[in-house]
């Protein structure tokens, strides 16, 4: 039986430290976050690897580096409302939760939804639900949010996610540009999104954060 455990520890010490992940919280988050309880029980034995992971359905869970500098970014608080856009089967909500006051898990695949549901009840993650819905509306019907988490890249964020943000909330995001990745963090001033460079990143495009066929930057 893999010592999962140790495992964990070495993602810490190998792949997040060392790549300017300095919040307590994050660290502590993700010691203590069973990954491997969060990828398809065929994957378990990569889930600590420094690649992404496919978890089906068209879609990964993103390597441990990347997820660590994103919620570090985000500096997420303890009285915090959190929208994790595109939660896959949990662990980014299960991080985010440590930190947070409560996760909106946002999915729109049912069976995922269905998957994140039961895994993170089984790893006693209790303020976090899971909401099935279009990846690019949001949940309005939680708005507002004081921090937003995208699980994945877009070539544009749409204003209706952009709104569901309160006045001074951050946003982080992987922005595909050509065969380059920028993982930006976006800050909600007077109304309107102000996105600064955070680090370069790679990630497959979620569903419905593609720009229009024939529009160019």
């Amino acid at each position: 039986m893999p010592d999962f455990a140790a495992r964990r520890l070495m993602m810490v010490d190998n792949q997040v430290r060392p790549n300017d992940v300095t919040k307590f919280p994050v660290i502590e988050a993700m010691l203590n976050v069973p990954r491997e309880e969060f990828v398809p029980d065929t994957r378990r034995d990569i889930a600590y690897s420094g690649e992404n992971v496919d978890i089906g359905r068209g879609r990964v869970l993103l390597e441990p580096r990347t997820l660590g500098k994103m919620v570090d970014a985000l500096d997420v608080q303890p009285t915090d409302l959190v929208l994790d856009v595109g939660c896959g089967l949990g662990y980014s909500t299960a991080v985010l939760a440590r930190m947070a006051q409560a996760v909106v898990a946002l999915e729109q695949d049912e069976e995922l939804v269905a998957e994140a549901e039961t895994r993170l009840a089984q790893a006693g993650v209790d303020n976090a639900a899971v909401v099935h819905g279009t990846l690019s509306a949001g949940c309005e019907g939680q708005a507002p949010f004081d921090a937003i988490f995208i699980g994945g890249a877009v070539e544009t964020v749409p204003e209706a996610l952009n709104d569901q943000l309160k006045e001074g909330g951050r946003i982080v995001a992987i922005f595909n540009e050509g065969n380059l990745g920028v993982a930006r963090i976006g800050y909600r001033l007077n109304g309107r999104i102000s996105w600064r460079f955070a680090f370069n990143a790679h990630a497959p495009l979620l569903p419905g954060f593609g720009l229009p066929k024939g529009f160019a930057l």
